[in-house]
Parts: structure tokens; C-alpha cells; sequence
């Protein structure tokens, strides 16, 4: 019975797994083909269509401009998830060498780096990069700036974590014996051993940055029109949910299956860490 119950949790752990990886793959190469496999333009408004409901023609209906709603969302998935893979790099770039550096000298140099980190985690993600936001403007590049500051800290935190505990296993001490330099124990001893950690890091972050990018766009903080984007698209059709649910219900679910998904992965990684790691 212990036998089965492990098989089935394992079973059920990789179907999970194919779940997230299919739909992460179906809204990625949405996105990467929208301008091929875009119906509509995006931005093309025809006022005498406005409003329509989901049709073999609109498969996702019409906005109150008359645009079609499918081929914003896939061109709006484009922007977001551009920005998403911008910043996980960045900010998880920041902060897994900051924490490394953090975790493995010690002293003075990690007591800094991490009373930054506190003094960014005393103000909630969504705050900070509203008030930054407001106060130089939104552009592209301002927004994969402020949500990257928003969020390196988590990656920094987390991975000085790792790095405490592996400057003083004997592989990181007999290297530090046969005078290999700092920077090699780092990168040939220390980085490899926090890669599971980081590719979790980096999958469940992904869904919390779309979100935070999606909610500075609803505000108005985000992409700007007419450029589509998940969030902006939720907002512009809030005011006719009662006669078109369909422009902001339809954007808000493929919002919310990306988000699901990418959690999902980021879960079943973790446990499938956790699993080799008790074997």
C-alpha cells in the first residue's frame, strides 16, 4: 500500500506537470505567433460591431470598440509575458548573486545586502511599484525596472539561505584548501548546487509578476493604449459586465490559467526536489 500510495502520488504529480508545461506552451506560442495567428487587428475599431458576444467569427466577442477580444488577448499575452520573462531574469539574476555573495563572505557584506532586502520587504510588491511607477511614468522599460526592484529580494533571501549552508561542506572547504579563488568556488561549487532552488524561484515568480504587471495595467500604471494588455483589457470592460461579461470574464481567464499554470509547475518542481532530496 506505502508502494502504490507513492506511485499514484508520482502519477499524479507528472500529469499535473504535463498540465502546466502544455498550457504554459499553448499561451507562449500564442503569444510568439499573435501577429501570424491574430484574426483581427488588435487595435482596428468598427463601431457598428461593438458588443458582440463570442461567434464563430469573434470566438472571444468584440470590445465596446468593436475590436476583437481573442486577437487583443494573444497580442496583449505577447507584451506581458515579455515583460514577465524580462524581469524574472533580471531580478532573479540580482538577487541569486547577491545572495550567493551574501551567504558565502558573511560579516558586514551580508549584513548590508540584507538590511536591503528587509527595508524592500517592509513595503508589499504592489506599493513599492505603484508609488515608483507614478513617479517617473510608464513605459515598458520602466515597468521591467520597478517590478525587477520590487523582486529580487525574494530570490536574494532565499538563495543566501542555501549559500550559508553550502560554504561549509567539505567539497567548498577543500577547495578553499587547494586555493581556488572565491569567484571559482561560486560559480563552480556554490551556484550549481542552488540550481533546483533558483528554478523553482524562477517558475513560481513568473505568475506573481504577471499578476503585478496585469494590476499596474488595470490601474493605469501599466502598458498603455492602445497597446493591449491583459489587465488594461480587464479594466476597459468592467463597465459592461452586466451586457458583455465576455471583455473582461474571457482576458481575466487566460489570465488566470497562465498564472495556474505557471504555480503548477513551479509546485510540482518543488516536489519533485523535495522527493530526490529524501531519497
Amino acid at each position: 500500500m506505502p508502494r502504490r500510495r507513492i506511485s499514484l502520488r508520482g502519477a499524479f504529480r507528472r500529469a499535473r506537470l504535463v498540465l502546466a508545461l502544455s498550457i504554459l506552451a499553448l499561451v507562449v506560442g500564442s503569444a510568439l505567433l499573435a501577429p501570424w495567428i491574430a484574426p483581427f487587428d488588435p487595435n482596428a475599431m468598427d463601431l457598428g460591431n461593438s458588443l458582440q458576444p463570442p461567434s464563430a467569427e469573434h470566438w472571444f466577442g468584440t470590445d465596446q470598440l468593436g475590436r476583437d477580444v481573442f486577437s487583443r488577448a494573444i497580442v496583449g499575452g505577447r507584451l506581458s509575458l515579455l515583460i514577465a520573462a524580462a524581469v524574472v531574469a533580471l531580478a532573479g539574476t540580482s538577487g541569486t548573486l547577491l545572495g550567493i555573495v551574501a551567504g558565502y563572505r558573511g560579516g558586514w557584506i551580508d549584513g548590508i545586502i540584507m538590511r536591503v532586502a528587509d527595508i524592500q520587504y517592509a513595503l508589499p510588491p504592489v506599493i513599492l511599484a505603484m508609488v515608483m511607477v507614478g513617479a517617473i511614468g510608464p513605459s515598458t522599460t520602466n515597468i521591467v525596472a520597478v517590478i525587477t526592484l520590487a523582486n529580487w529580494a525574494r530570490f536574494a533571501r532565499v538563495i543566501r539561505a542555501e549559500a550559508l549552508s553550502l560554504r561549509h561542506r567539505d567539497f567548498v572547504l577543500l577547495a578553499r584548501l587547494a586555493g581556488a579563488s572565491h569567484l571559482r568556488i561560486v560559480l563552480v561549487h556554490i551556484l550549481p548546487n542552488v540550481r533546483n532552488t533558483l528554478l523553482v524561484l524562477l517558475t513560481l515568480d513568473l505568475g506573481l509578476i504577471i499578476i503585478l504587471e496585469a494590476t499596474l495595467s488595470f490601474l493605469g500604471l501599466g502598458i498603455q493604449p492602445p497597446d493591449p494588455s491583459w489587465g488594461t483589457m480587464i479594466a476597459d470592460g468592467r463597465g459592461y459586465l452586466e451586457r458583455a461579461w465576455w471583455t473582461s470574464i474571457l482576458p481575466g481567464c487566460v489570465l488566470m490559467l497562465t498564472v495556474l499554470a505557471a504555480n503548477l509547475l513551479g509546485d510540482g518542481l518543488r516536489a519533485g526536489d523535495g522527493s530526490e532530496d529524501a531519497r
